[in-house]
C-alpha cells in the first residue's frame, strides 16, 4: 500500500478548509460522499483538466493499481479507492472491467473493510490464477491493532463473467507479521508463482532498519504459509519496499511468460517502490530456485540510483501476464501535482497510466515498454510532417488536429551533427538534476539539443511543457539525456512542477543518427517513450489557457546545430469510455 506526499498536504489543509467544505456541501449537495460501499459513482461537477482516455474514477481519490488480471476473455483492474473524498483514506478495492484495457466499466467495490483482519483498511496486493482456473486475491489488511497482515479472497461465483462479488474466508489472515517482522512495514504481496517442488511462493515488502527486504513465503495449499529462512532479496539503505513485483522474462523472445514459468536460461525482473524516494527501481537478474534467492546481474545499481520503469510521476506499479495475447502488462499510478484545494474543487485525484507491454531489451540490460496496441483504436484525425529541418532556435507547429488529447510519434535525425556534441561531465550522475541544470531553453554549450516537442502549449508559446533530448559525448560513446520540463506549463499557484529526466541506453550511431520519441498527451498528463520505449517519463501538468483557447503542439530545436524531423505523425484521440 503506497502513501503519497498528498496525504501530508491533505492533513495540513483539511483543518483550514473543513468549514468551507462543509458549507459548500450543504449548499451544493455532497458530491464528495457516497451513501455506502457499492453505491453508484456520480461524476463531479468540475471536470477541469480531467483526462479523456486515461483510467480514472468519476470522483474521489485513487492510488495503487491492484490485482490486475486477464480472466476468461475479460481484463479486471482493482485499485485503491476512497469512496468518500478526493484525498487518501477509507481505502477499499474498487473494481472495473474491460475487453481492451482502454474502455472500462465500473463494478461495485470488490473488497472493503468488513472483518477483524481488515477492519482498518484493505491495502494493496495482487491476483493469482490457481489450478482449475480459479482466481484468488492476495491483499494487505489492517487489523484492530493496526498491524499489517496478509489476507486472501475468492470469487463468490465463478460463473459470473464479471466476478462481481468476492468472499474472504474465515481463516484469514493467512500470513501474520511474526518474529522480528515490522508489523507496520509489512505489505503488498506479489502475484504468487508455483515452483517445480509443488509449493506456491509469494513475496511481501518490508524493511529492517533502513534495509529494504522482500520476505519470501511458501505454501502447498495457498492457506498455510511458512516464511523462508532468507529473504528473496534485500538491499541496505533503501528503506521500506512497497509494491514489490517479481516476474520472468525471456532473453530469446518478446513474448511474455506466465509468472510461474521456470526453465534454464530465463531472467527475472525484480521491482520495488521506495517509500523514501517516491520512485520505483528494478534490476534484471537470476532466480536461484535451489537457494531461494534473487541475484541481480549487476548491469545497473541495485539501489535507488538504479533503473526505473518510469523517470517521472509513476508509482506503485503492478504487472500481470495476459495469456490472451502472450504479453506482460504494466500498470502504474500517477498522482496529482495540483494543490489539495483544487483536488477538492474538481472532486477527484489520481489516474492510472496507460497500460504498457513490457519485455526484455535485446541486449538484456533493461526492459522495454510500449503502450498497449489497443490505445491506437482511439486515433482519429492524422497529420504528418516529413523531412523538415528545424534550425537553431526554430519551432514548427503541428496543425490540423486538436492536440489537448493526442498521440504523437516523431523520428529525429541528428546524423549531420553528432561530431559536434558537447562534452559529458562524468560528475553528471543524476539525470533529473541534469535536466534541471540543462533545461529546455539552455543553449550554453548546447550543440545537439535540446530538441523535441512543446506539448499542451498556448498559441504564443508562453505556456508549454517541453519533452526533449540532449546529446553529449563521453570518451567513446554518446550519452543521451531525455527530459520533461513543465516549469512553464502553467502560471497557476500551488502546482508541483518538477523537471524529470532519465538517460537513454541507446547507441545512436548504430541507428545512423536517428532517435524516436512518442508522447501520449491527455489534458493533465503527458507520457513519453524515448528510443522505442527504452526510457519513459510521465508528468502531470495543468495548463491554464484563456477561455475559448486550445492547446497547441510544436516541434522545437534550441541547440546550435540544425535537427531534422525525419517523420512526425500526430493523431487526435477520441475519448475513451472510462467508468
Amino acid at each position: 500500500m503506497s502513501s503519497s506526499r498528498q496525504v501530508v498536504r491533505s492533513c495540513l489543509l483539511l483543518v483550514l478548509f473543513s468549514c468551507f467544505l462543509w458549507k459548500r456541501d450543504v449548499v451544493e449537495g455532497s458530491h464528495y460522499r457516497i451513501a455506502s460501499i457499492g453505491a453508484p459513482l456520480v461524476a463531479p461537477a468540475n471536470i477541469t483538466n480531467r483526462t479523456g482516455y486515461h483510467f480514472q474514477s468519476p470522483k474521489n481519490w485513487i492510488n495503487d493499481p491492484n490485482g490486475p488480471m486477464y480472466y476468461n476473455g475479460i481484463y479486471h483492474l482493482f485499485y485503491q479507492y476512497n469512496p468518500e473524498e478526493p484525498i487518501w483514506g477509507n481505502i477499499v478495492w474498487a473494481h472495473s472491467y474491460s475487453t481492451d484495457m482502454i474502455n472500462w466499466k465500473p463494478l461495485q467495490p470488490a473488497i472493503y473493510p468488513s472483518a477483524p483482519f481488515d477492519i482498518n483498511g484493505c491495502w494493496s496486493g495482487s491476483a493469482t490464477i490457481l489450478p482449475g482456473n480459479k482466481p484468488v486475491i492476495f491483499y494487505t489488511g489492517i487489523d484492530p491493532q493496526n498491524r499489517q497482515v496478509q489476507n486472501i479472497a475468492f470469487p463468490k461465483n465463478l460463473s459470473d463473467p464479471f466476478l462481481r462479488e468476492w468472499v474472504k474466508p474465515h481463516y484469514n489472515p493467512v500470513i501474520n507479521p511474526s518474529g522480528d517482522v515490522n508489523a507496520s512495514a509489512f505489505r503488498d504481496p506479489t502475484t504468487a508463482w508455483y515452483g517445480p517442488d509443488g509449493h506456491w511462493r509469494t513475496v511481501v515488502g518490508s524493511k529492517q532498519g533502513d534495509r529494504g527486504v522482500a520476505i519470501l513465503y511458501r505454501s502447498r495449499d495457498f492457506i498455510n504459509w511458512a516464511v523462508s529462512k532468507n529473504p528473496l532479496h534485500s538491499v541496505e539503505g533503501t528503506g521500506m519496499w512497497e509494491c514489490p513485483d517479481f516476474f520472468p522474462v525471456s532473453p530469446m523472445t518478446t513474448d511474455a511468460l506466465d509468472t510461474s514459468a521456470f526453465r534454464k536460461g530465463l531472467k527475472h525482473v525484480f521491482k520495488v517502490s521506495l517509500d523514501i524516494t517516491r520512485y520505483e527501481y528494478y534490476t534484471i537478474g537470476t532466480y536461484d530456485f535451489v537457494n531461494e534467492r534473487y541475484i541481480p546481474d549487476g548491469l545497473s545499481p541495485d539501489n535507488h540510483t538504479g533503473l526505473r520503469f518510469d523517470y517521472g510521476n509513476f508509482y506503485a506499479s503492478k504487472t500481470f501476464y495476459d495469456d490472451g495475447k502472450r504479453r506482460r502488462i504494466l500498470w502504474g499510478w500517477s498522482n496529482e501535482s495540483d494543490s489539495v484545494l483544487n483536488d477538492w474543487k474538481k472532486g477527484w485525484a489520481g489516474i492510472q497510466a496507460i497500460p504498457r507491454a513490457v519485455w526484455l531489451a535485446g541486449d538484456g540490460r533493461q526492459v522495454v515498454q510500449w503502450p498497449v496496441d489497443e490505445v491506437e483504436s482511439l486515433r482519429h484525425k492524422q497529420v504528418m510532417i516529413n523531412k523538415k529541418t528545424i534550425k537553431s532556435g526554430g519551432v514548427v507547429e503541428v496543425k490540423g488536429i486538436e492536440t489537448e488529447q493526442a498521440d504523437v510519434e516523431v523520428v529525429f535525425d541528428v546524423s549531420s551533427c553528432l561530431d559536434k556534441v558537447e562534452k559529458f561531465d562524468p560528475g553528471w550522475t543524476d539525470p533529473q538534476k541534469l535536466c534541471s541544470l540543462k533545461g529546455a531553453e539552455d543553449q550554453k554549450g548546447a550543440e545537439v539539443g535540446p530538441f523535441g516537442l512543446y506539448v499542451l502549449a498556448s498559441g504564443d508559446g508562453e505556456k508549454r511543457t517541453a519533452v526533449f533530448f540532449r546529446i553529449f559525448k563521453d570518451v567513446n560513446k554518446h550519452v543521451i539525456l531525455m527530459c520533461h520540463d513543465p516549469t512553464k506549463s502553467s502560471k497557476r499557484e500551488g502546482l508541483y512542477k518538477p523537471t524529470y529526466g532519465g538517460f537513454v541506453d541507446y547507441d545512436i550511431n548504430k541507428s545512423a543518427g536517428k532517435i524516436s520519441l512518442r508522447s501520449l498527451i491527455d489534458h493533465s498528463v503527458v507520457e513519453s517513450f524515448g528510443a522505442m520505449g527504452r526510457t519513459c517519463i510521465t508528468s502531470r501538468v495543468y495548463p491554464d489557457f484563456a477561455p475559448g483557447s486550445k492547446a497547441h503542439l510544436f516541434a522545437f530545436n534550441n541547440g546550435n546545430a540544425g535537427v531534422k524531423i525525419l517523420q512526425l505523425k500526430a493523431w487526435e484521440m477520441r475519448k475513451a469510455l472510462v467508468n
